[in-house]
């Protein structure tokens, strides 16, 4: 099954968002395994899972390490960008899923 990390700083909100990008998810029929990380794993998490990690999506709050860590997610092919503010403010589980999902395609 295909990944979808969310890698941030300390995850409570972003647990928040998960929550509402799997009921969305399943809504829609897509079977994706989507999960939240702290944003200083996700080297690890890519050694670990890089084959099956379809996108890559870096909450608000840690946008700064965006070019640090697109480094480690091309070496995988991996697709990777920042969370929309607006979308992850209001916790639009449907917005962030729909991102995630256009950089896969």
């Amino acid at each position: 099954m295909k990944r979808i990390v969310l890698a941030c700083a300390a995850g409570m909100s972003t647990s928040m968002v998960v929550t509402r990008m799997e009921k969305e998810a399943a809504a829609r029929g897509l079977e994706y395994k989507i999960y939240a990380i702290p944003e200083q794993n996700l080297r690890d998490e890519l050694q670990n899972c890089g084959a099956d990690v379809a996108v890559v999506l870096l909450g608000p709050q840690v946008r700064f390490k965006l070019d640090e860590n697109r480094k480690l997610t091309d070496a995988y092919q991996i697709p990777i960008a920042v969370i929309d503010t607006l979308a992850y403010g209001t916790l639009n589980g449907a917005k962030v899923l729909d991102q995630a999902l256009a950089l896969v395609n």
